[in-house]
């Protein structure tokens, strides 16, 4: 059975970059999100194995949300999405619990590493 994805950036042209490299491979894609009020939401709609989540969103960051996801399962598998420079927040997510991160703009072979070191 192929592993469930839940998508989270607030950019369109992201999700939909990450959601094609990941299709492409054989995951599937359970839902997307734009912010992390939503993204709390979809993961607990749809209880995906994995999670991408961009660090900077409106509403809520995603260091926020990860947080609150991990209030929702301890074992949740959250894969943080950064730009160059957030060196720091990318840290702050590590040490919130997050299991990667991957850099934009993104590398489908980076990308798969991480998903498929995370999950397994």
């Amino acid at each position: 059975m192929a592993q469930k994805i839940l998508i989270v950036d607030d950019a369109a042209f992201m999700r939909m970059m990450i959601k094609d490299i990941l299709s492409k491979n054989g995951y599937e894609i359970v839902g997307e999100a734009a912010d992390g009020m939503q993204a709390i939401e979809k993961y607990k709609e749809t209880q995906p194995d994995l999670v991408t989540m961009d660090i900077t969103m409106p509403e809520m960051d995603g260091i926020t949300a990860l947080k609150e996801i991990k209030k929702i399962n301890p074992n949740a598998k959250i894969i943080m999405c950064s730009a160059m420079g957030q060196q720091a927040m990318v840290i702050d997510a590590i040490q919130a619990g997050a299991k990667d991160f991957i850099v934009k703009p993104f590398q489908a072979d980076r990308v798969l590493e991480a998903i498929s070191k995370t999950l397994g």
